[in-house]
């Protein structure tokens, strides 16, 4: 139910994306995740730890050859899809030009994946 409100207030879309990923916290922590959903300002994880709403961290994906490393902050938190795993909302934070750059691109691919895969309206 809790996902329902936020698709409703999302103002960029999200995209099916599937990418590697460590989260590090402020007291150097590293936790390993998986990224499943994508936008311009966040994404969707997954992760074997519970990250309390609020928690600032510092996010690396993985997907190909490609890798961003940002800032972001947990949004909302949820129990995932497997016994121990979580699922969260994070924001991206303070972006630099050339974390924009890689989100965008990944994002642009996304998308024309997606017209790829819609069936023609003829």
């Amino acid at each position: 139910m809790a996902e329902a409100s936020f698709s409703v207030r999302r103002a960029n879309p999200r995209f099916l994306f599937s990418a590697d990923a460590d989260a590090t916290l402020p007291d150097g922590t590293s936790l390993a995740a998986q990224v499943f959903e994508l936008s311009s300002r966040g994404c969707y994880i997954d992760a074997v730890k519970a990250l309390p709403i609020g928690t600032t961290l510092r996010l690396r994906i993985c997907h190909g050859v490609t890798e961003c490393e940002l800032s972001a902050k947990v949004i909302y938190m949820q129990p995932g899809f497997g016994m121990g795993v979580f699922g969260m909302g994070v924001a991206f934070e303070d972006l630099a030009e050339d974390q924009s750059l890689a989100i965008e691109a990944w994002l642009r691919d996304l998308a024309q994946e997606k017209t790829q895969e819609s069936p023609s309206q003829d």
